[in-house]
C-alpha cells in the first residue's frame, strides 16, 4: 500500500523530539501516525472518528 506521508507543521528542525507525520489510508481504512525520526519503526492506524478524537483531546490538554 502506497501511503503518502505529511510531516507536521508543528515538527522542527533536527533537535525536535515530537516529530510526527499522518498518512491518509484508502478510503475507509483510516489515518496512519508514525514518528517522522523512525518511518520504518511501525505506525500506528486510528479510525476518522478516533482520530477526531485524538485531536479534541489533544486540544483540552492545551486549555489546561
Amino acid at each position: 500500500m502506497n501511503v503518502q506521508w505529511r510531516k507536521s507543521t508543528h515538527s522542527s528542525g533536527v533537535d525536535d523530539q515530537h516529530c510526527v507525520e499522518l498518512g491518509r489510508f484508502a478510503s475507509g481504512a483510516g489515518i496512519g501516525v508514525r514518528d517522522s525520526k523512525d518511518p520504518g519503526g511501525g505506525h500506528l492506524i486510528l479510525s476518522v472518528a478516533q482520530f477526531a478524537d485524538l485531536i479534541e483531546q489533544v486540544k483540552q490538554d492545551r486549555v489546561r
